[in-house]
């Protein structure tokens, strides 16, 4: 192919020239810092590395055809195209591998995440917006493999919401007309997964404007194609998924991975019709190749033959390209070995600047322990135990914080016994030393700014004279109605959540009203379903996603767990997705409908709220509060809530439930009854009972598992009380031990009690069916009763004789 071909723009032959000379130095520096990069590993400088090197050509071809405003969701080979985008320098190449800190240096995660996971900067300094068409995007990297591609399907549904919803076509620091393309990348090896072939599928219903390029090398880590997929070629069993003149599917093209003419021509194609008609593409991209080796954890010439190993030498992608221009003369061989020396010097440099930043700041904190440290050692008797230490300390030539808490932290183990003003001030300084530092690594779980949903004052739900009792799935229904009319940007979707307005109809005939884009169906694939709702949301829109029942969670709680709770964290708030998820759960019947994940969730979700209310006035009031602020959030309906009937509030769409606070259901003297959801009625109805005995319950409805109990009110219950039971339907020691966590450590209740703390949970296995399977599975009326009975008398046998 002649180089004219590669591009359909009129630009004269010196531009065109330095397009190419330009890829070729970006394609030079990118190998060049994985080779070294390599090496600062293999010298103890980085933990681990995992490398683009091999890669190079087909990313320069994306970058080309890449856009303001697209996004980019992929995995830890794509240094190049970042480089290419100019999102990705040399210095912050060796700041990702040395895990430096300041966010100026690394601005993908301030080193939390390993080197080779991408994102950008989405928002402001007080978490709002940027203009996200101005700036090229990329949406934040997760290393467990095909965990981007569900969030490529939102975000690339998000530009099909843009152009089609005529309510938020003016959202222009998103969108411009839907015209963005949402770029995805995975390894062949990784098209095994089940999250592939789920969004590839999904893709192809919804017909979104996403392009996914399968890296092809042959290899997944040390294991061969022909161990990974059927016939040893993805984009052939694909074939199904193409579209012809009778149905809708996707664009699948093939190229060469060493082929830069083809690459480009490939691209500019598949770019026009997703951009364009919103047509998804695939573009298998064979003939890659590896060469260093899958990580810096091990060599390919283990497990890769001569013969292999010598196809890998004569087809590296760079290689060919600098044959093709030679062979072309766009450059002489002369002229392009001056551009690799100066992409040696070029990442030399930006190495040792790196390596610079990245230690002075340590090595001025090495300075000021050690200068506190030797004024204690002057001081104290025991010199001999502690002169070593700051001697370690001192030798330290590339000291890392560790080494400088061990040596200070067991200095002061030696004078535990010693009191002089040195032996203060090295307290001092350990303890302001970790406030400081211990944010660079802990921050930033949870919105700091003000528009953190905890700050959403409560709103209470009012009630006309004569208020109607009604289903709580009428309440639901128009408050979601309110909502929606509020709120645009809103939209919802899951399993039977359209037509039918999902299977407890709280949703019943929005979509009529508010039409498919915003009240839709999707297929059973629960984790694309959550993938929709974060892509979607990391483009401004305010997606809800539903998944049918708590049960089924599982199938996407990868996703909700490594993807949507670390968001924030691992960007160091440089991204957000708030999308709200819309479960239902408790009190079901039968093994695979049991409704009780509740301790897996709070513990896998950390990032999330984690919402419980125990009746659907409560749940709107959550949701309103929830669409108020921009953090993502699990609301757990109750199921058997749906008939039960509750006063509609008169003034339904300005209630607000209020994030992280208790609520004291019944007060009472004798003993708190913590619960939730809709073991609560239990808890309740137990309490009434208790009453003809004599014993005087308090109590109270958690609410919101994650935050839990931000104001401290079920200690203020214990000092009245002084005794303490925890009652879920969860496993033993699920949310129980949870909660009776947070009470001992964090609200200290220990020293009100008089009685030893309690939980009632469900049996350790899942329900068996039916409700006698219920009865004998989770805590009835009786347990709670005879639970609470017993603890009473155990204060006062003589009045409370033993029950059974």
């Amino acid at each position: 192919m002649q180089p004219e071909t590669i591009t359909s723009s009129n630009i004269s032959f010196e531009e065109y020239r330095d397009q190419i000379l330009r890829d070729y130095k970006i394609a030079l520096i990118s190998r060049e810092c994985s080779l070294l990069g390599r090496r600062e590993v293999l010298t103890g400088k980085s933990k681990f590395g995992i490398f683009g090197g091999g890669k190079e050509l087909p990313q320069l071809a994306m970058a080309r055809v890449f856009r303001d405003g697209d996004f980019r969701s992929g995995y830890y080979r794509d240094q190049t195209f970042m480089m290419a985008i100019d999102q990705y320098t040399v210095e912050q190449f060796f700041a990702g591998l040395y895990a430096h800190t300041d966010i100026n240096k690394e601005p993908f995660a301030a080193g939390r995440q390993m080197g080779g996971h991408f994102s950008t900067h989405s928002l402001n300094e007080d978490g709002t917006w940027k203009n996200l068409t101005q700036q090229k995007n990329s949406s934040a990297d997760i290393s467990p493999t095909a965990g981007q591609m569900p969030r490529l399907l939102g975000l690339a549904q998000a530009s099909k919401v843009y152009r089609n919803e005529k309510g938020v076509s003016n959202h222009s620091n998103f969108s411009i007309q839907g015209n963005e393309v949402a770029w995805g990348t995975i390894g062949n090896a990784s098209t095994s997964e089940g999250l592939f072939w789920e969004t590839i599928n999904a893709g192809g219903v919804l017909q979104v404007p996403m392009v996914v390029s399968v890296w092809d090398d042959e290899y997944g880590i040390s294991v061969h194609a022909k161990h990974q997929t059927t016939k040893e070629d993805i984009s052939l069993i694909l074939e199904g998924f193409r579209r012809d003149e009778n149905h809708e599917g996707y664009e699948i093209l093939k190229v060469n991975g060493w082929d830069y003419p083809a690459l480009m021509d490939t691209y500019e194609k598949a770019e026009k019709l997703a951009r364009e008609k919103h047509i998804p593409v695939i573009i298998h991209v064979k003939e890659l190749t590896q060469p260093q080796g899958h990580s810096t954890s091990g060599s390919h010439e283990r497990y890769k033959s001569e013969e292999r190993l010598n196809w890998e030498r004569e087809y590296d992608c760079n290689k060919k390209f600098k044959e093709w221009i030679i062979e072309h003369n766009i450059a002489s061989a002369e002229e392009l070995l001056d551009f690799e020396k100066t992409a040696k010097k070029e990442v030399r440099k930006g190495k040792n600047e790196s390596w610079n930043a990245y230690l002075s700041e340590i090595k001025s904190e090495q300075k000021e322990a050690l200068e506190i440290l030797k004024s204690v050692e002057n001081k104290s008797a025991n010199k001999n135990f502690i002169s070593p230490l700051i001697n370690v300390l001192a030798s330290k030539e590339e000291p890392i914080r560790k080494d400088i808490l061990e040596v200070t932290r067991k200095t002061l183990q030696y004078i535990t016994k010693e009191n002089f003003v040195e032996k203060s001030t090295l307290q001092e300084w350990i303890n302001n030393y970790i406030s400081r530092i211990q944010p660079k690594y802990s921050s930033h779980l949870y919105n700091e700014n003000d528009s953190n949903a905890i700050h959403i004052e409560e709103v209470k739900a009012q009630y006309d004279a004569n208020t109607p009792l009604v289903d709580g799935r009428v309440i639901i229904r128009d408050n979601f109605e309110k909502l929606f009319s509020r709120i645009p940007e809103a939209l919802i979707f899951g399993e039977d959540s359209g037509k039918i307005g999902d299977v407890n109809q709280g949703l019943e005939g929005l979509q009529e009203k508010f039409g498919e884009t915003r009240v839709s169906d999707v297929g059973i694939r629960e984790a694309t379903i959550i993938g929709q709702g974060i892509g979607m949301a990391m483009r401004g829109l305010r997606p809800i996603a539903e998944i049918q029942y708590l049960d089924y969670i599982l199938y996407c709680v990868q996703g909700l767990s490594d993807d949507l709770a670390t968001l924030r964290y691992r960007t160091f708030a440089k991204q957000k997705a708030p999308l709200v998820i819309r479960t239902r759960g408790h009190r079901l019947e039968g093994i695979w409908h049991s409704g009780s994940q509740m301790g897996g969730l709070v513990h896998l979700l950390r990032g999330i709220h984690i919402l419980v209310p125990r009746n659907m006035t409560k749940a709107a009031g959550f949701y309103n509060t929830l669409m108020d602020s921009d953090e993502p959030a699990l609301v757990v309906e109750c199921l058997n809530g749906y008939r039960l009937k509750e006063k509609i509030p008169s003034n339904l769409s300005e209630i607000r439930t209020p994030i992280g606070i208790v609520e004291t259901i019944k007060e009472g003297t004798d003993i708190t009854l913590v619960s939730y959801g809709s073991t609560l009625r239990l808890v309740e109805q137990a309490a009434k009972e208790l009453l003809s005995v004599g014993i005087n319950a308090e109590v109270i409805d958690v609410q919101s598992l994650l935050p839990f109990d931000l104001n401290h009110d079920i200690v203020k219950s214990i000092t009245k009380t002084n005794r303490l039971l925890i009652i879920d339907e969860d496993v033993p020691g699920g949310a129980t031990g949870y909660i009776l966590h947070k009470l001992i450590d964090e609200q200290n209740v220990y020293q009100y009690l008089d009685s030893k703390p309690q939980t009632l949970s469900a049996q350790p296995h899942r329900p068996a069916f039916g409700t006698d399977g219920d009865y004998f599975s989770k805590p009835s009326i009786e347990d709670i009763f005879e639970t609470v009975y017993d603890i009473i008398h155990e204060v006062d046998p003589a009045n409370f004789p033993k029950l059974r």
